[in-house]
């Protein structure tokens, strides 16, 4: 998990046991720096034991304040590091140590795919469902009133399954407590940017309102937040998550695809000069109707 210290211990072929401490600043072994982190040992000396074909590592910790609970993620590798070099781990698993009652509970292996449709649901409904929407809006409108109801159905949906979607995140923080503070934060920011495009729809003035202008401009700056902090939180949880070269490779597929389409029906609207008056921008969230 990016941002934590790890503990790792093995040993050589000579036989000698090694146990050191890692912080884990990335993913690339240049960005796991050993001895560094921010767990500090006791003076009781740490100890790595090898018997009968399994290996033990033993260490003490210190910590300024009382542990009540503490996640801990368990990972290993059949290969040996090399020059303090560590591989990637084949296996892992999660447990959660409760120091007040003694006890140890192993996470789920739901966890694991309650992430995966976490990313899903996010990806289908800021990255896929709500950018097309927007583009209905901004490029469709001579489609008139095909246009408006093909987008307020479109933004709906992609609502619905984006609010989905964070709901599953906010499950996996609760039962994890994992530390990914940005992540999380500019979810519940998009969430809420979305609620307000949404209470807004409901309110949207009369197109003779001379507040109707006013409306307009909040419509379409909050929905370009609200899908810009979207596509960039996205690329964090890709990130955070430890998804993989498939994920990254895929979700930039995807944006590609959205800014050639974009570019694309951009030039011909303009070749085609069919601009006028209170237009949508690009990205607008919901209906000026």
């Amino acid at each position: 998990m990016v941002g934590s210290s790890a503990i790792v211990g093995w040993v050589e072929n000579s036989g000698r046991g090694s146990i050191k401490q890692f912080l884990l600043q990335g993913y690339s072994p240049a960005e796991v720096v050993v001895n560094k982190g921010e767990l500090q040992f006791t003076e009781v000396p740490p100890v790595v034991v090898y018997h009968k074909g399994a290996i033990y590592v033993a260490f003490q910790l210190k910590f300024a304040l009382r542990l009540t609970r503490q996640q801990i993620i368990l990972a290993k590798s059949d290969i040996t590091p090399i020059q303090n070099r560590l591989p990637i781990h084949n296996d892992k698993r999660s447990i959660t140590v409760e120091f007040s009652s003694g006890t140890v509970t192993h996470a789920s292996a739901n966890f694991e795919k309650l992430k995966r449709n976490h990313g899903i649901l996010n990806v289908i409904g800021w990255g896929i469902l709500l950018p097309c929407g927007a583009i209905v809006a901004r490029y469709f409108k001579r489609l008139d009133p095909q246009w408006y109801y093909l987008h307020t159905s479109i933004q709906f949906v992609g609502f619905v399954i984006g609010l989905l979607g964070f709901a599953a995140g906010r499950y996996l923080y609760n039962k994890t407590h994992a530390n990914f503070q940005v992540h999380r934060g500019i979810g519940i920011f998009v969430v809420l940017l979305s609620m307000l495009q949404v209470t807004a729809f409901f309110l949207r003035p009369e197109k003779q309102s001379k507040i109707r202008k006013y409306w307009n401009w909040y419509h379409h700056w909050v929905g370009r937040f609200a899908l810009f902090f979207g596509a960039v939180n996205i690329l964090l949880g890709v990130q955070f998550g430890g998804a993989g070269t498939v994920w990254k490779i895929g979700y930039g597929f995807l944006i590609a695809i959205l800014l050639v389409t974009v570019i694309a029906l951009e030039i011909f609207f303009r070749l085609k000069g069919s601009q006028k008056g209170d237009e949508a921008p690009v990205f607008q969230m919901n209906p000026i109707g």
